[in-house]
């Protein structure tokens, strides 16, 4: 994923007062996401340092499987961290339902036990090529909808919506259709959150930068840790 500026993390910390240790509460919890471009996370540092989910990508189109994910899934499970895949989509290469198939069959699948995020859909420009793949927004939307029917079929959960809200408004002409299922990550990376994409009055995560004292992209939970944990658990 790609996007500049730092907003320093709000860690957990412990204040001892009298005898015993009291927890202060971390509001907004933090976390990341990585892929090959990051090939080799320590996530028990990543947790120590005070994170609490990371999201790992899977699959790109219907050919390729991020090399790094089966390496990086189980570490970040072991170190305890809250996770999920992602898929980068590839939208007029395949259906919808074709690239969501795809990431299910490898790693981006869903499952009841409070600590998997649903799959995210990476929604974004290509490094190459045109922006909206060629696709007329409606085209978009209709794809859009393919893929995230066909991950709800299969899981019982929509998949979260990453993007800018620029491209949101480029390729799907700020389409308002998803607003009311399918949770949102945007992606901006300043001191503030900006305007959101049309149907959404919230996002759910929020990639503020680019870099960090962590690895990979640097995210924020809309919400307390409890929240996110009620989002894993669906």
């Amino acid at each position: 994923m790609k996007l500049t500026s730092f907003i320093p993390l709000l860690l957990s910390a412990a204040s001892f007062v009298g005898a015993g240790p009291t927890l202060v509460k971390r509001a907004n919890p933090k976390g990341i996401d990585v892929s090959n471009h990051q090939p080799h996370v320590d996530f028990s540092k990543v947790k120590k340092n005070g994170l609490s989910f990371v999201y790992i990508k899977a699959t790109e189109g219907t050919t390729y499987i991020d090399p790094n994910f089966n390496t990086h899934y189980p570490a970040a499970t072991k170190a305890g961290l809250i996770r999920g895949g992602y898929h980068f989509a590839r939208p007029g290469s395949s259906s919808g339902a074709a690239q969501a198939k795809f990431f299910l069959a490898h790693g981006g699948g869903w499952s009841k036990d409070g600590i998997t995020l649903p799959g995210a859909l990476d929604l974004e420009a290509p490094q190459k090529g045109a922006q909206c793949y060629g696709l007329s927004p409606s085209a978009m939307v209709s794809w859009i909808k393919d893929f995230s029917h066909t991950y709800h079929s299969k899981t019982g959960r929509y998949p979260v919506l990453y993007t800018t809200t620029s491209w949101w408004k480029s390729c799907t002409g700020n389409s308002a259709s998803f607003g009311k299922t399918n949770p949102l990550w945007i992606a901006h990376w300043s001191s503030s959150i900006g305007t959101l994409p049309a149907g959404w009055s919230h996002s759910t995560f929020w990639q503020y930068a680019k870099s960090g004292p962590n690895p990979g992209d640097q995210d924020s939970f809309n919400g307390d840790l409890a929240g996110l944990k009620r989002l894993a658990h669906g």
